[in-house]
């Protein structure tokens, strides 16, 4: 018998991606094969820890930690993700290596540093290389946090997949992390969007406009997503590696083989207690829209693509600062057209009407979600303490302060 669907906001799945960097000058270090091997005891891709789980990456300067399973209960993780960074870096340091946080390398150079993963799944890897070439920032210089939530049945997809795409033009304003690359400030707050959307422009239908489009059925979604995107590769890959679900590149992709849909445009913090923060609250969004708190389901899934995908590319670039122009928009969040006038405006009215003072949820994650709604995103706290053209010794002082603030599990403040 297959597996029993998980119903919607049952359990949640979370993924975190880190840099492993040498400690002394805070460069790229290939090293998670032999970090997992510490552990293992061989060159494996997944190591099963207490609640938790090691996996390696498409390269080999990257390790993600992840749910062992769905979780019943987002509360307990961010200690669980803050011990197992803990247990990485203790190990790293015998390699004069530790974690860095956040969503790029700022001063990487993919063309003569990367080095993808040689073990398992080494095939998958090479065949995106060979069709892609991952030397590029897109894929081999960006880290993120994945939101995995589940679904019993096609009415609960379509129900989550519509509010999924409503929320994702906002989340650069809650998360972005990535103002620097090549060692200067490419003027966007989100920089690992702004490389993801377009790594794979080689063949469009994969990642599309990043918002998905208005599909609510697995056949619709079979059709239109799957079948056109294994159709379009299959010239450049005539084995068929890579003609699988984990080939859509959307902001957000269904997983009908697990019965959930992944959220992928949350970039990585500097703790994982303000990566849980941002998860719970946009989970109790999205839970509030598949209620209906606002507005009626059909009025959500009426929302076109185009808008939406606007409104995310002007998030890449200003973060909580972008311009909410459409009022019909607004509206599907309870709004007034004169309300909300940004990103940054909605967030607030959001964790404040969903978290009002004195609920469990307020005590545990506003807190840390008032620095972000308060001082911005933390791409913009990092423009703050550099400046926006830092010598390469400024720049890497405050990466040195993140990955302190990794290790010590706190949030970072610009004045410091």
């Amino acid at each position: 018998m297959p597996p029993r669907r998980l119903s919607l906001f049952a359990a949640h799945g979370v993924e975190i991606e880190y840099m492993i960097v040498g400690a002394e000058r805070l460069d790229v270090l290939p090293v998670a094969d032999e970090l997992i091997k510490s552990v293992a005891g061989a060159y494996v891709s997944d190591v099963e820890r207490d609640g938790l789980d090691w996996s390696n990456e498409l390269v080999a300067h990257v390790i993600e930690l992840k749910t062992h399973g769905p979780a019943a209960d987002l509360a307990p993780l961010p200690a669980a993700f803050q011990a197992e960074v803990g247990a990485i870096n203790r190990i790293l340091a015998g390699m004069h290596a530790r974690l860095m946080p956040t969503a790029m390398h700022p001063w990487m150079d993919p063309f003569t540093e990367t080095r993808l993963w040689p073990h398992d799944y080494s095939p998958i890897y090479q065949a995106y290389d060979r069709i892609f070439d991952c030397r590029g920032h897109g894929w081999s210089n960006l880290q993120s946090v994945h939101l995995n939530l589940p679904f019993a049945n096609e009415a609960e997809f379509g129900r989550l997949h519509a509010g999924i795409r409503l929320v994702l033009p906002l989340l650069p304003g809650l998360a972005a992390s990535s103002p620097f690359q090549d060692g200067r400030a490419t003027g966007r707050l989100d920089s690992r969007l702004e490389n993801y959307r377009v790594n794979s422009a080689k063949i469009p239908s994969i990642t599309a406009a990043v918002v998905p489009e208005p599909i609510y059925t697995e056949a619709a979604y079979r059709e239109q997503v799957f079948a056109r995107m294994y159709r379009d590769i299959a010239p450049l890959d005539p084995e068929g590696i890579l003609q699988d679900e984990f080939l859509n590149a959307r902001g957000a992709i269904a997983r009908f083989d697990r019965g959930s849909i992944e959220i992928r445009l949350l970039d990585t913090q500097e703790c994982p207690a303000a990566d849980l923060a941002i998860v719970a609250l946009v989970s109790a969004v999205l839970r509030a829209l598949a209620a209906e708190r606002w507005t009626p389901l059909a009025a959500q899934q009426a929302c076109p693509t185009e808008p939406l995908a606007a409104l995310l590319i002007d998030a890449i670039h200003r973060g909580e600062q972008a311009p909410i122009p459409e009022p019909d928009y607004r509206a599907l969040f309870g709004l007034t057209a004169k309300s909300a006038a940004n990103v940054g405006d909605l967030w607030r009215h959001l964790a404040d009407e969903l978290w009002p003072a004195g609920s469990p949820e307020a005590g545990q994650w506003r807190p840390i979600l008032d620095v972000i709604l308060e001082h911005g995103p933390l791409a913009r706290r990092i423009l703050k303490a550099t400046g926006p053209a830092p010598a390469r010794d400024a720049l890497e002082g405050v990466y040195r302060q993140l990955c302190d603030c990794l290790a010590e599990g706190r949030l970072f403040d610009p004045r410091n």
